[in-house]
């Protein structure tokens, strides 16, 4: 009896404390369909579950991080170059007004938002909140609620709403507060909480959300339905209103799916078989799903897709539609299922639930999937099966994927946070390179053992706050072998991998190779001994950081090669190859390809393409390119591009060779030296040529989110033009020794470069200042000014015409640095191409020229939506002459910044032009037919 009342006086005791041993969210909310707002009433218990006493409680009202264009939100998406939110009005961004903060004795308690982050909140306790203890807070606050269009998440077109993030959540703490802004990473940071909430909203309304209801009710004076929704140990909320529902439930035994992820091609048994197949194996692989269920949705795909896939067209997808709705539901399905049952730190710790998802992704594909190639059917095509990529299996495009921001200089390191990535990084690149690694580890210690330790780590950590340093440890405590060079160095550091082979030589039955190890990076890396295409052999070698000496068997063996399966991410596998007999020193064997393939380190490849160009003077180019670049950059690149020119009959083209050295540590980031040279004609009947070795020094801030860029450039111009008998050539061959400087700090709403330029010739020198400022204010309308400023140190070339002279409209380009079509021209069509260079006017004014010096100031604004207004001012000096002041003015539509633009001259220093002789001659165009640069628009976002 005694031992009966000592349990049960324990349970007394315990229970209250098991209660309160996490946060609990009580939520009334209401949803005013017609103003998109939210009206929320909030109870908050706040566990301190820290040995510290607190007196302050800061909290995640991310609702509110749409308030401003200039919260750290609107700053991601101009980084972004998305205007959309900047454009907004203030209803259509949304925010949160807060009511009132009481505390359980009902007393008002300060709060206030901290500097610079309008989305999280700081309260102030009236007492002191001590270790085990819980506070009660009350809340009453509105949510206006924003337009979907920013983030998906907010109030839909249709009157539907989807909403995430729609309540005010308690920061985590466990000695330091974690809480940061919203910046549209999907990435709210909270502890397992328990939820209570009853949302009111009209009944004409379905909800659908991963929470339990238990019980629904219909005001049917108001209208308005009242759902109770319950949830333990809960991260998510996010609840879809439809008015029409398009997502459907599917019933597995593990899960309950909801999901409007779907596709008219596949038909809904099709999808049911597609989804069970898939929860199935997540529940094998990693056990039971805690909750009962588990909604995916097109939203959620969206943020997360399979890229290649989502940005391939219908006609052209390689994959049955079948296996792309199974890829969708897949890695949807597989981010969910971690996300909501893993609490790792997401903006911190990416990688940890990186490494578990793609672990899911690969072992998927290899159990299900085993012989899949990326280019998937197209591999039936006998065209398809001529590159090199038609080899790559699917689990092979992770190393792929993260190398190209390798070789680009542009990688970051695992521990990165979130938001310290660059877009390709956090959308592609940290999580591909996450699954490079889990790879690499699987094959130095085995799958099992990694498979093993990855079920371990989520089942022993499902449904609680956990870190690195748990998986960390789980991995250790299965093998023997040292680990820090994945930890410490793969995992922290941008460090790449890059092996060679120093020396190999017979002795006897062996073979004797000193590998090196380029980079210093202390990773094990296996040597193969291969026979044709055959694995004879494989030696694990263990980190070492200089050079180290093996000796392997020589039988069967006619080539030593390093990473030989390719699963260690290396920078360069090109150099891993030595035959042991080589003919004439040549390792590799030469591969000559018709078009760009991907990179085949086993051979020397050589590519061919067509090309086609245009000017006026030699009309349609016809040609071929020979070059090395693969889909990877490399350090060495060459390009040799010879064509003919249709109308003028005459052979032209252009070469090109250059290295570029990468550098991991510092502002300087890169330096490329080589030279080019090009060979086209300047006039009806004369070709120039001409070639120019060069340096250039790239630096970048610590940032890599940033944009800006600097650098210096040091080059020698060496000019050959043949006589023309419609060209004054007074001075035919020339050389100028050019140092530039520019400094480019880019940006959709702000955005600044300006650059010095030095010149030196036999007789002249010269030196300009450039400097362009481009601004969007909050109520859309654009400001451009540009400056530019140009002196001659000397001119000894004032006799021989105005070739090597400053500009006010139209540069002679002695340099031959811009594309102009018909660059001898002085009427026509042609001669209205406009390069914003030096001067920059707009009307061809009567003092085209400066021999002194030129300053000019070239201003636009936004008249209406595409329609500019611009001016520009400046005084030119000719020797002899007094200095002269010049102006014009007109209209500038904007079809595509910077590369289809059209200007309609008004008024000049010519007078009114508008009812002049010949207007239509005076309107001025830039035009930009290359594809290279115009690709820049699209991609700028993502690197």
């Amino acid at each position: 009896m005694k031992t009966f009342l000592k349990a049960l006086l324990l349970v007394i005791f315990i229970l209250p404390a098991v209660g309160e041993a996490q946060n609990r969210i009580n939520i009334s909310a209401r949803l005013y369909e017609d103003s998109k707002t939210l009206v929320i009433q909030q109870d908050i218990y706040f566990v301190n579950t820290s040995n510290d006493t607190l007196t302050t409680l800061y909290f995640n009202d991310w609702a509110n991080s749409f308030a401003s264009k200039q919260s750290k939100l609107g700053k991601r998406f101009a980084e972004n170059y998305d205007r959309r939110f900047h454009l907004a009005t203030t209803e259509e961004r949304g925010y949160t007004q807060i009511n009132s903060v009481i505390d359980d004795t009902f007393k008002m308690l300060d709060f206030e938002r901290i500097s610079k982050a309008e989305d999280i909140l700081k309260i102030n306790l009236n007492n002191p909140l001590a270790p085990g203890a819980t506070q009660h807070l009350k809340l009453s606050y509105e949510i206006h609620i924003p337009d979907s269009r920013f983030t998906g998440y907010g109030a839909l077109n249709n009157g539907d709403f989807n909403l995430k993030y729609w309540f005010i959540a308690p920061a985590v703490y466990d000695g330091e507060w974690h809480y940061y802004s919203n910046k549209d990473l999907d990435d709210l940071y909270m502890v397992p909480t328990d939820f209570k909430i009853d949302f009111s909203f009209k009944k004409n309304y379905l909800l659908i959300n991963e929470l339990v209801q238990t019980q629904s009710s219909i005001d049917e004076e108001s209208s308005y339905r009242t759902v109770h929704l319950e949830g333990k140990n809960r991260n998510n909320t996010t609840i879809y209103f439809r008015q029409n529902s398009d997502f459907l439930i599917t019933e597995t035994d593990p899960v309950t799916v909801i999901t409007n992820i779907s596709d008219t091609k596949v038909i809904p048994e099709r999808e049911a078989l597609i989804i069970d197949k898939i929860t199935n194996y997540l529940d094998k692989e990693l056990g039971d799903y805690p909750f009962e269920k588990l909604v995916i949705s097109n939203i959620d795909y969206k943020e997360n897709p399979v890229y290649g896939l989502n940005q391939l067209p219908n006609f052209f997808s390689p994959f049955p539609e079948d296996f792309k709705y199974e890829l969708k539901i897949l890695k949807t399905a597989i981010n969910n299922y971690v996300d909501r049952t893993l609490f790792i730190n997401p903006r911190e710790h990416k990688w940890v639930a990186d490494v578990v998802k793609m672990n899911m992704m690969m072992r998927y594909m290899d159990t299900y999937y085993p012989n899949l190639k990326v280019l998937g059917t197209l591999n039936r095509y006998w065209v398809a099966r001529q590159f090199n990529i038609s080899n790559l299996e699917f689990n092979e495009q992770y190393n792929l994927l993260y190398m190209h921001m390798a070789r680009l200089n542009l990688d970051q390191s695992l521990a990165t946070p979130k938001d310290s990535l660059i877009k390709f990084n956090v959308n592609i690149s940290n999580s591909y390179k996450a699954a490079s690694g889990v790879n690499y580890l699987s094959e130095y210690l085995s799958d099992t053992l990694i498979q093993n330790s990855i079920k371990q780590f989520y089942s022993e950590n499902q449904l609680k706050l956990t870190t690195p340093k748990n998986f960390e440890q789980i991995v250790r405590s299965k093998t023997n072998k040292n680990l820090d060079w994945f930890f410490n160095d793969f995992v922290t550091t941008r460090k790449n991998i890059d092996f060679k082979f120093n020396e190999v030589k017979k002795k006897g039955d062996s073979i004797n190779i000193e590998l090196r190890n380029k980079t210093g990076i202390l990773v094990p890396v296996p040597v193969y001994g291969m026979k044709g295409d055959s694995i004879v052999s494989k030696t694990w070698v263990d980190g070492f950081e200089k050079e180290t000496n093996i000796s392997i068997s020589n039988k069967d063996i006619d080539r030593v090669v390093i990473n030989a399966e390719g699963f260690i991410p290396e920078f360069n596998r090109r150099n891993n190859y030595k035959k042991l007999n080589p003919f004439l020193g040549v390792n590799k064997p030469f591969q000559f390809k018709l078009f760009q393939d991907l990179e085949d380190p086993s051979k020397n490849q050589v590519f061919f393409m067509p090309v086609a160009e245009y000017n006026f003077y030699d009309g349609f180019r016809l040609g071929a390119k020979m070059y090395n670049k693969t889909l990877l950059s490399k350090p060495f690149s060459y390009k040799i591009e010879p064509q003919y020119g249709f109308k003028s009959n005459k052979i032209t083209g252009s070469a090109g060779f250059t290295y570029t050295q990468n550098l991991d540590e510092g502002n300087l980031f890169a330096i490329r030296y080589g030279i080019g040279g090009s060979l086209s004609s300047y006039a009806p009947d004369a070709l120039y040529k001409k070639y120019s070795p060069f340096i250039t020094f790239a630096f970048r801030p610590d940032d890599f989110r940033s944009d800006k860029r600097e650098y210096l450039s040091i080059r020698n111009i060496n000019v050959y033009r043949d006589e023309s008998n419609f060209i004054s050539n007074d001075d035919p061959n020339y050389s100028v020794f050019n140092v530039q400087y520019s400094n480019n700090n880019p940006g959709v709403i702000n955005s600044l470069s300006w650059n010095t330029d030095f010149q030196l010739a036999q007789k002249f020198s010269k030196l300009s200042v450039t400097a362009k400022y481009r601004k969007v204010f909050l109520n859309n309308r654009q400001f451009d000014l540009r400056f530019f400023g140009g002196t001659f140190l000397y001119n000894d070339t004032r006799s021989d015409g105005d070739y090597f002279s400053f500009a006010t409209d139209r540069p002679t380009d002695y340099l031959f640095n811009y594309n102009y079509y018909g660059r001898s021209e002085s009427s026509g069509l042609f001669s209205q191409q406009l390069i914003l260079a030096e001067g920059g006017f707009k009307s061809q004014l009567d003092t085209p020229f400066g021999n002194q010096w030129l300053t000019s100031i070239n201003t636009s604004t936004t008249l209406w939506n595409f329609i500019h207004g611009y001016v520009d001012v400046g005084l030119i000096k000719n020797q002899v002459n007094p200095a002269r002041f010049l102006y014009d003015s007109g209209i500038r539509t904007v079809l595509v910044e910077d590369y289809f633009e059209i200007f309609f001259p008004i008024h000049s220093s010519n007078g009114w032009e508008v009812g002049q002789q010949n207007y239509d001659q005076k309107i001025r165009f830039i035009v930009t037919l290359d594809i290279g640069t115009m690709l820049s628009l699209f991609t700028r976002k993502w690197y």
